[in-house]
């Protein structure tokens, strides 16, 4: 069975689809601020490791997730057209082409991390950041059969599964990072442990739950279709650069806060766990939109995917205000739930008081991205995540580092970029809105 989301209520499908993602995401990133906590009562040092290790990761695994979500686009479509063969038979080609991208994945990783790490130049927290990335890029399998069976799952419909298991490791990974941290002393790696262990429990969970959906998994129904590979390709590069470019986005953060020390590192990882908590919901919203267009898209019911849009556009705005509020009540309350040093603290919530309105951006650029590669038109995504991620801050904060402003003038030159790239990716969106008819 899935879920027919070319009828019915568009409000009522938007709520539905994205409510278990938003709590399933919510859980997600409390895995991560678990690390972070754990991180933290080791040191400063295994904090500012860990953020800088989040970033690097992201990057080897963006890819991966541009891919998942180009499959959620392709097999959405496929069942909007109600040609269940069709969305199998893409489903599994994904599969295969979800193996070998882990492995070269894995291995660009463990070849390429240590000269990201050692690029920064600080060798306060190098020894720790490796000891933890090393670990999880010997699991990239682990993340990318997730991602790509929860895609799957995703096109149907089923955004409850994903819920679940992240619901379970969640408070599994609390367990396991009490054992190997406590328990064993493993410090960073330990960490990493408690990750993979959880990591694997998920895929397989995933799984499970895919081969009792329509879209099933029958290895003697497979045959290699190029064309499937190359679509995926074609349809994934744009949003798997965009999530590629955020990661390096960070990294590119991360260099330009390292000359400002350990503690401002670590204050900018801190303060991207609890942005990400409240930024949860509106990644639900977009993977919603996702769903609800593509399959409205396979049908050519174009008249309901404006109202979708926009829809997903206002609810996105109402939580942002909300954690706008939330950054400026609580922000000293959150940031010391994961550390005591008072330094990194302060750190944490000017960048959350600066950055949360950034929020609003966010809002229009996850909305509008799930949009356009729901209508499969996704070529636009990749130059504006080049300018957001690369270009604009590289410019921006290298011309700030050289009149040696304090490290607010950063964030709020953040916030700038994020603002313009939303406003153009709103100009784009409208046109090929437009365009649809």
């Amino acid at each position: 069975m899935h879920t027919d989301l070319t009828t019915g209520s568009i409000d009522e499908h938007l709520i539905k689809l994205s409510l278990p993602a938003i709590i399933g995401y919510f859980f997600h990133t409390m895995f991560n601020v678990t690390d972070t906590y754990f991180a933290g009562i080791i040191s400063t040092e295994a904090l500012a490791a860990l953020s800088l290790c989040a970033s690097i990761f992201f990057m080897i695994l963006a890819i991966a997730i541009g891919m998942s979500e180009a499959l959620t686009s392709l097999v959405g479509n496929a069942l909007g057209e109600k040609n269940l063969q069709k969305a199998r038979h893409i489903a599994l080609n994904a599969m295969l082409f979800a193996f070998l991208l882990s492995l070269f994945l894995s291995i660009f990783g463990i070849l390429s991390v240590p000269y990201l790490i050692n690029a920064l130049g600080d060798s306060s927290y190098t020894a720790e950041a490796l000891s933890y990335i090393n670990v999880i890029l010997y699991a990239t399998l682990f993340f990318i059969g997730s991602f790509f069976f929860n895609a799957l799952l995703n096109a149907t419909g089923d955004m409850v599964s994903f819920r679940n298991v992240l619901i379970f490791t969640a408070f599994l990974n609390i367990a396991l990072n009490y054992v190997f941290v406590y328990t064993f002393n493993y410090g960073v790696s330990g960490i990493a442990m408690a990750t993979i262990i959880s990591e694997f429990i998920t895929m397989s969970y995933l799984f499970y739950k895919l081969q009792k959906t329509t879209l099933h998994l029958n290895m003697q129904e497979f045959s290699f279709d190029a064309k499937v590979i190359l679509e995926l390709l074609k349809q994934g590069f744009p949003p798997s650069m965009n999530m590629f470019m955020m990661a390096f986005g960070m990294y590119i953060i991360t260099y330009f806060v390292a000359p400002y020390g350990k503690e401002a590192v670590a204050a900018f990882g801190i303060g991207m766990r609890i942005e990400q908590i409240f930024l949860m919901p509106v990644v639900g919203l977009s993977i919603a939109t996702l769903a609800i267009v593509s399959q409205n898209n396979g049908a050519k019911s174009y008249a309901r995917i404006m109202p979708t849009t926009n829809l997903a556009i206002k609810y996105g705005f109402i939580l942002s205000a909300l954690g706008v509020a939330a950054f400026y009540l609580f922000g000293n309350f959150l940031a010391s739930l994961l550390t005591n040093d008072l330094q990194v603290i302060e750190q944490s919530v000017l960048y959350l008081r600066i950055c949360g309105f950034a929020f609003f951006g966010f809002v229009m650029i996850f909305i509008y991205i799930a949009m356009l590669q729901g209508i499969a038109k996704p070529a636009v995504i990749f130059p504006i995540s080049v300018y957001r991620q690369v270009i604009a801050p590289i410019a921006l904060f290298s011309l700030l580092a050289l009149f040696e402003l304090e490290i607010y003038s950063l964030w709020l030159g953040l916030d700038a970029i994020i603002f313009s790239s939303a406003a153009f990716l709103w100009w784009v969106s409208y046109k090929k809105l437009k365009a649809l008819g």
